[in-house]
């Protein structure tokens, strides 16, 4: 059994890709079915036991404060009582979240955000990820992980979704096809890492990108390892990226619903 960890989820960007949607909301309280795809990344998380979060605001935060100061009234039928103005709830979630809502600042980068959130880490082992991305990863195993090489950060690489669907052939006949799938060939940065405290000396302030700097300083010292994710993965960057993993919730085929 792991130990729980302290969960970072970066939550302040533009989503200037998806502005049809992030022009009313920021990224992460993008729907998907009828729950913000970072209710989604949250529950991935909670299923490993990993349930004290640390959501890192900017661009228009006070929604997802309010996202969360009212969810157990949205998430559960409730009796109102106006005489005295009690609230019950008749089935309350069971959900035994922590969290914490820390605005980082509207311009301030990746990497500004996580060193702003140092004091409540503290000096303990913590998981990191973004607002906008699923997978069907177990952090279990991400962390056992990161405990066998003794580095100071791990970062999850994965193999990209293709845009178009692959085809392979016998002569001119088709013999098999694939939509979308994950390109056989290189990796990239999934998010879901596993840090180090000492990873916060790497970050000078707030205008510090975190996938600059501070990784590729990791990397040239030989402190970042990778744990290679073969199974799904899909971020939420575009709009059809964002119907591809509607249409999954809705079909009942989401492979990122491990909970």
């Amino acid at each position: 059994m792991t130990d729980p960890l302290k969960t970072i989820i970066l939550a302040g960007g533009l989503g200037t890709r998806l502005s049809e949607e992030t022009d009313v909301k920021p990224k992460p309280m993008v729907d998907i079915g009828d729950r913000p795809i970072l209710w989604h990344i949250m529950n991935i998380y909670s299923t490993y036991g990993h349930e004290n979060f640390y959501v890192a605001l900017g661009y228009k935060g006070e929604q997802i404060k309010q996202y969360f100061i009212n969810y157990n009234t949205l998430a559960n039928d409730i009796t109102v009582d106006l005489k005295n103005g009690n609230i019950d709830y008749i089935n309350k979630t069971s959900d035994n979240w922590s969290i914490n809502l820390i605005e980082t600042g509207k311009t301030t980068e990746t990497g500004g955000r996580i060193l702003q959130l140092k004091e409540y880490i503290g000096n303990e082992t913590f998981l990191l990820t973004y607002g906008d991305g699923v997978a069907d990863i177990d952090i279990n195993q991400l962390i056992q992980f990161h405990k066998s090489h003794g580095k100071i950060a791990t970062i999850t690489a994965v193999r990209p979704p293709s845009r178009f669907g692959r085809l392979e052939f016998d002569g001119n006949t088709v013999t098999t096809f694939s939509e979308k799938p994950q390109i056989g060939e290189g990796w990239i940065n999934g998010g879901f890492f596993v840090l180090e405290p000492d990873v916060f000396n790497y970050i000078l302030d707030d205008t510090t990108i975190f996938e600059r700097e501070p990784l590729e300083r990791l990397a040239s010292e030989g402190q970042l390892e990778a744990y290679k994710h073969e199974g799904f993965w899909q971020p939420m960057d575009t709009l059809r990226e964002l119907r591809l993993l509607r249409s999954m919730w809705e079909s009942g085929s989401a492979p990122w619903k491990i909970w």
